[in-house]
């Protein structure tokens, strides 16, 4: 039986013909929601792009798709989860539409230096007034690239050709490659008080929605400028257009919205914004290049082939998957541990594989470690196929330790992250299917990572301070759900991880830090 393909928004038509060879191809854009419903039954791979929304019940009623491909860089029109759920493998293609994206980006930059769109719609109503538009030179100014991968890389490129100063937030970085691109990395907080122009480019995540918000525009320069083309719920869009309206920022050029087609906006009527309709990868090249990697990664599928960039699980043999899923979980959360945890420059990785999990195949865990440090920012899935090639690209030495006795469980896997300001070393295990972090540093405990937000404080063991913690959240009304200690020796170093039903404001772990023989304090969300 003949495979068929639905490709439901436009593409490229030249990139469908490597399709044809081996599957019929019906091009049908614009379906309403019930009308896709009604027959996505009958194919066998679904290509989209921005457009179309594949939801849980589209998806299930696509009971022969074995591929879901999203013609361009993010999927957050794809319910991935249950994509995974039913099997059905997730594509993308996030390098191809690059270069189109970093060149809408300094466009935009260039634009908000020098008021060209308001000038243009001003000269067209015959009103010629040039002293309204003077504008700033970009040479000698700071731009902060909020996140240096694909995008953020490209763009730090070309500023470089305009003689800007770069400075970029990216702790997955290392600090040689950083060197290479004559960036110099700098914390968050540096970069907000810093740049001239701030360009973000980072993927959609819990951690990095609203990275940009009003506390944060309170501590950028009132010359600063704003350009997002990456995502929209990355910024507050209230907050920006609020501060754009009281000239605490002098402007803003975005291209995202949270809901797109977006015709009305909070950030429509303020003429120091510049909007545009998401086209970012609106030019014929990177419509061509995104099309024609989805169509030669269903071709893959198709033949029984890994393809390049999946998006859900790894391709990993089914007679595999079943007993080396539970630990692809386990190397997850204990790598998005170990990146909020951490502190400074990543610049090194070593995965160690302990006990019966050691005679596996463990391409796939790797690739789970490297995917849960870099999803906060990197514009890419990590998958198989690609983890090394994104580690190297980031300047990331990754390395695997097998070792076959494990003394206390029947395996455990161990993440060190290496980094300019130290070593943070995590291990977690699986019990009772059920995934536990067992060892943060030198301190054992027992975690188990429930979707929710947990404190992890480094203090000195004494009488009163875990009272004098619980006061501070029981004042604010937040509920410990759990507790655990781990500490060295009486009076010692020692590790509490507090459970908690609601996030920890600021306000509050300041105060924690502020306790008397309390180090650190970090909230984390697993």
């Amino acid at each position: 039986m003949e495979l068929k393909v639905l490709v439901a928004d436009p593409v490229s038509e030249e990139a469908l013909e490597a399709l044809r060879g081996c599957a019929q191809v019906d091009i049908k854009t614009g379906l309403k929601h019930e009308a896709l419903m009604s027959i996505i039954g009958d194919y066998d791979a679904l290509i989209v792009r921005s457009q179309t929304q594949v939801t849980a019940d589209v998806i299930g009623a696509g009971k022969k798709l074995q591929v879901i491909a999203r013609a361009g860089v993010g999927v957050d029109n794809v319910d991935v989860e249950e994509a995974t759920r039913q099997g059905i493998v997730v594509v993308n293609a996030p390098t191809g539409n690059t270069i189109s994206a970093a060149e809408h980006t300094v466009a935009l930059m260039l634009a908000l230096a020098r008021h060209i769109p308001q000038a243009n719609a001003l000269l067209r109503t015959g009103v010629w007034q040039r002293n309204k538009f003077t504008g700033i030179e970009v040479r000698n100014k700071t731009l902060g690239v909020i996140g240096l991968g694909n995008v953020g890389s490209e763009v730090a490129r070309r500023a470089r050709g305009l003689d800007m100063r770069l400075i970029a937030y990216d702790p997955f970085i290392s600090i040689e490659h950083a060197r290479n691109l004559q960036v110099e990395l700098v914390p968050l907080e540096r970069l907000f008080e810093e740049s001239d122009f701030i360009t973000i480019h980072l993927p959609l995540t819990g951690t990095t929605r609203g990275i940009i918000g009003a506390r944060e525009l309170a501590t950028m320069k009132p010359t600063v400028r704003i350009i997002n083309t990456a995502r929209g719920e990355l910024i507050d869009y209230d907050a920006l257009a609020k501060a754009v309206k009281e000239r605490r920022v002098a402007g803003a050029a975005v291209d995202v919205f949270p809901q797109e087609p977006a015709t009305e906006s909070v950030l429509f009527h303020d003429e120091n914004i510049i909007v545009t309709p998401h086209l970012g990868a609106s030019t014929a090249e990177a419509q061509v290049l995104v099309a024609r990697d989805v169509a030669a990664q269903i071709v893959d599928i198709f033949n029984g082939r890994p393809p390049r960039y999946a998006v859900n699980a790894p391709f990993i043999p089914a007679e595999t998957l079943s007993a080396l899923m539970p630990f692809i979980k386990v190397s997850t959360a204990l790598a998005r541990l170990a990146s909020q945890l951490s502190e400074g420059q990543t610049n090194a990785v070593r995965i160690k594989y302990e006990g019966e999990i050691a005679d596996c195949d463990t391409t796939a865990l790797k690739a789970a470690v490297l995917g849960g440090l870099l999803e906060g920012v990197s514009e890419e899935r990590i998958n198989m196929v690609n983890a090394n090639v994104v580690a190297a690209r980031r300047g990331l030495t990754v390395s695997e330790q097998k070792e076959t006795a494990c003394g206390n469980y029947a395996s455990l896997i161990s993440v060190e992250v290496t980094t300019s300001a130290g070593v943070t070393a995590v291990a977690g295990t699986l019990l009772n299917n059920e995934t536990h972090i067992v060892r943060v540093n030198d301190f054992l405990l027992d975690v188990v990572p429930t979707g929710g937000y947990f404190l992890f404080s480094d203090h000195r063991d004494r009488p009163g301070l875990i009272g004098a913690v619980g006061k501070i959240t029981g004042e604010a009304d937040i509920n410990i759900s759990f507790m655990h200690l781990g500490r060295l020796k009486p009076r010692g170093p020692a590790l509490m991880v507090l459970a908690l039903d609601e996030p920890l404001p600021e306000k509050q772990r300041q105060q924690i830090l502020a306790l008397k023989d309390v180090h650190n304090a970090k909230l984390v969300k697993l």
